[in-house]
């Protein structure tokens, strides 16, 4: 990779694949999550990504380009997570709390992506390809408000039970 353009071609490769990943991961978000809103929430971003993977493909066209083989590592890294942490046979609820957690990582990933690409799409004199860059990254940042209005309603139902149970315990053995 040599030129300004060649590095442009490999950031839009790596979010191409990101939307791709994303697509399924989605479809199992909305699976494991135990709230219909969060579920009809991950069915529609899922359906929102699909469209951003068809315009990631019209930027390829545009630039008469094809996307290289590669693999997006940050949103690998972060669906890794995701099943780390299922094999520990959290509860529904902390699923929930985990899954908006993820999307809230994901969605900022993805939005200092955008930010980065359609700025080297301007410089580039691309744009047409900044413009339909652009398309995704407001529906990015609505996303993420979404995501952070969950944060606000999904909480673990045993918040802190188990703390509280130690220092009750804690309190009564110094009282005797």
């Amino acid at each position: 990779m040599q030129t300004g353009r060649e590095f442009f071609i490999h950031g839009l490769t790596d979010i191409y694949d990101a939307e791709q990943q994303l697509v399924e991961a989605l479809g199992e978000l909305e699976q494991d999550s135990s709230l219909s809103q969060l579920k009809k929430a991950f069915a529609s971003h899922r359906a929102q990504t699909e469209k951003q993977v068809q315009r990631l493909q019209q930027c390829f066209e545009l630039l008469g380009e094809q996307p290289e083989e590669t693999e997006c590592h940050g949103i690998r890294g972060i669906i890794q997570e995701k099943k780390s942490f299922m094999e520990e046979e959290p509860s529904p609820d902390l699923i929930d709390v985990f899954n908006v957690g993820g999307a809230i990582k994901t969605e900022q990933y993805e939005i200092a992506e955008y930010e980065s690409l359609i700025d080297l799409a301007e410089e580039l004199g691309e744009n047409k390809v900044a413009k339909l860059l652009g398309q995704t990254l407001k529906e990015e940042e609505a996303t993420l408000k979404k995501m952070q209005q969950f944060e606000k309603k999904v909480k673990p139902e045993q918040m802190g039970e188990e703390e509280e149970e130690e220092s009750s315990r804690s309190r009564r053995r110094s009282a005797a």
